[in-house]
């Protein structure tokens, strides 16, 4: 933060006290009551954790379903849905629910997703009128169970090429669904090996002998629980974590249903078997199409900062009453959390975790607006649909490692089924994977920086992505950020000149601003500049694989970039007192130890000498010795509640 924010004894700043209420209220902002209903639908069901171990996989699936049609009955998972059908036009508070709900139970959580996010949400978000009426009473109520029905299992994250046929039969006004071969089989579907009657179908649309690309239908699997004819669901069986979701496989043998089964929202088909859509571009389409899905993304990403939550709140607690040999002359043992190590391990990562909170905050928000404006703005929805990917990857990622350091951190009881960690690490680890790899989102977050999320750009696949930068996009971006272009935009950028940098106030936000800015427009120009290198020697596929390391990072610095604006600015937003003050020490504390992390490449830029760079480490160091006191407040403020931590080895009993 800005240098009058420093805790150091120099800067005259006093060690701030958290009032652990009032920070719970900064963080729970317009939807505190929300998260407080949740929260007491967790304690109430806070057995299901326990269960998770004791149960059978067949028990705890029905434990879970039951479990989730009773939080339905509460409305927390309905908030999102129309005011028509028991919802509460709310997409922004039914992310705000889920986030919470990832406090405990995983299973519950992802089948929760399945079921109002996934399946509800295409119906919602993919049908018109007639979907609404005829699905969504009884799906917001759980009475209605469905799946969401996209993944095959030889096309994954490429769902343009997915291989499920639905060809349109005019003579008896049906849709007629195969599954040609294995590549084609439907797989990982939540809800599909149990409880789903009914299936959001993703298959290739045939009219009148004309492919028209992916579309979505509505397809009945069973009745009175039993299979219906044409269809073949195979149980996923036994996963790494989250048995409590009945994942399973689907083919299609001829399966026939109505014309209305189609969601056309987009695109509709007579009764005559004419093909008919406002959008004429296929490409466009199918990107229109999936982009109303982005919520799950959006989901998926508060869903991995929770987990995250969780691991250091067992983690800190646990650290600040473990004693662990005796400091110096004193005869009692001390406790971890006084150790400058087990301060390094923990306390950046929860800076980074209050960071990250603030930057799903800003994506939330650009969901709610979206979803609840009046009329489509296509700029929006791509900005959204960018910053979605990219949280979600980091976040995720994110979870991923903190869930494995703080197991770390406490010891051989960390490794105890009883004390949460193995359930954190089993059950959110394919976070990473749902609703697509970050690697491959990411790629996504950097064909929309190449080109400013030019209209032409966004449709193409990844072969006409390389021939389009190849020409005016490519040569928009090197003009941009050629040698005295970039010069200039490091002088903007740095407020003080190009040496600025080297004298600012490590505890300066325009100081850490300027650093991730500038990483990123140089790694953006970097990549244009290989790009328009390598296709004069090599073929587009060929050079956009060897580059994808470059893609990457630029998309990783361009999200880290976007991570830190949301946390200064949610910080100089904020009134005066000790919620600033606190909140402005783990600012810091983030946005240096991000610089620090990648150091090499910054020393590599000219952007970080070896002196400062030294200063950085000690500074971190520093900032560590100042949040310890505060670190217990600063889990608390989340407000996890007690008997969601279920880890008495480590943090005792719950009250």
């Amino acid at each position: 933060m800005a240098t009058q924010n420093s805790s150091a004894p120099a800067s005259g700043r006093l060690q701030p006290e958290i009032d652990v209420p009032a920070l719970t209220a900064v963080l729970d902002g317009e939807y505190a009551g929300i998260r407080d209903l949740v929260r007491t639908n967790l304690v109430t069901h806070a057995a299901v954790l326990d269960e998770a171990d004791a149960f059978s996989i067949d028990a705890f699936r029905e434990r879970v379903r039951d479990v989730v049609v009773q939080l339905a009955a509460t409305g927390q998972t309905g908030m999102g849905f129309p005011g028509a059908y028991g919802g509460c036009d709310d997409v922004g508070a039914s992310i705000a629910a889920f986030e919470t709900l990832a406090f405990g139970d995983l299973s519950v959580l992802v089948k929760v997703g399945v079921q109002f996010g996934l399946f509800g949400g295409a119906i919602l978000h993919l049908g018109t009128d007639h979907h609404h009426k005829t699905y969504l009473p009884r799906l917001v109520t759980g009475e209605l169970m469905g799946c969401f029905a996209m993944t095959e299992v030889g096309h994954g994250s490429n769902v343009q090429a997915l291989g499920t046929i639905a060809r349109y039969d005019p003579e008896n006004r049906e849709f007629v669904l195969t599954t040609p071969d294995d590549q084609a089989r439907k797989d990982y579907i939540g809800n599909a090996a149990r409880h789903a009657e009914l299936a959001v179908v993703f298959a290739q649309l045939e009219v009148d002998g004309r492919t028209e690309g992916v579309h979505a239908f509505v397809v009945p699997l069973r009745s009175d629980g039993r299979v219906l004819p044409g269809v073949a669901i195979e149980d996923d069986g036994r996963k790494m974590g989250l048995n409590g979701v009945d994942n399973g496989r689907i083919r299609f043998d001829g399966v026939r249903v109505p014309r209305e089964a189609l969601l056309d929202r987009f695109a509709q088909v007579t009764p005559e078997g004419r093909y008919e859509s406002a959008i004429e571009n296929p490409d466009r389409r199918f990107f229109t199409t999936l982009g109303t899905l982005v919520q799950g993304r959006v989901s998926v990403a508060g869903a991995g900062v929770s987990v995250a939550k969780v691991a250091l709140a067992v983690a800190t607690k646990y650290a600040d009453r473990r004693r662990q040999f005796t400091s110096s002359r004193d005869t009692e043992e001390q406790v971890l959390l006084d150790y400058g190590l087990h301060q390094r391990r923990l306390l950046p990562l929860l800076a980074r975790t209050y960071a990250l909170h603030f930057a799903q905050d800003v994506v939330r928000a650009q969901l709610h607006e979206v979803f609840s404006s009046i009329e489509d703005d296509p700029q929006a929805r791509r900005r959204l649909e960018s910053r979605a990917a990219g949280i979600k990857a980091l976040a995720t990622w994110h979870a991923t490692r903190v869930v494995q350091e703080c197991r770390e951190a406490c010891g051989g009881a960390g490794y105890l089924a009883r004390n949460r960690f193995a359930a954190l690490k089993r059950d959110s680890d394919v976070f990473t994977t749902f609703e697509g790899d970050n690697h491959v989102l990411l790629q996504l977050v950097a064909k929309g920086l190449l080109t400013d999320h030019a209209t032409e750009f966004e449709d193409l696949d990844q072969l006409g992505m390389v021939r389009y930068v190849t020409g005016l996009a490519v040569e928009t971006v090197i003009e941009r950020t050629s040698a005295h272009k970039l010069l200039e935009r490091v002088r903007d950028l740095l407020p003080g000149g190009d040496a600025w940098d080297r004298e600012a106030g490590l505890l300066d936000s325009e100081y850490h601003l300027a650093m991730v800015r500038f990483r990123e427009e140089h790694m953006l120009a970097g990549l244009a500049r290989r790009m328009k290198r390598g296709i004069q020697q090599d073929e587009p596929g060929e050079v956009f694989s060897l580059i994808q390391d470059h893609v990457i990072a630029l998309a990783r610095a361009h999200v880290e970039r976007l991570v830190t604006e949301a946390f200064v600015d949610k910080v100089r937003a904020l009134p005066e007192g000790t919620e600033k003050d606190a909140l402005g020490l783990l600012c810091d504390l983030f946005a240096l130890s991000t610089i620090e992390a990648d150091r090499a490449w910054f020393m590599e830029h000219g952007r970080l000498t070896v002196q400062r760079s030294k200063a950085i480490s000690r500074e971190v160091n520093d900032l560590c010795r100042k949040v310890r006191p505060l670190a217990v407040d600063l889990v608390d403020a989340w407000g996890i509640p007690a008997p969601v931590l279920r880890a008495p080895d480590l943090v005792g009993p719950a009250d």
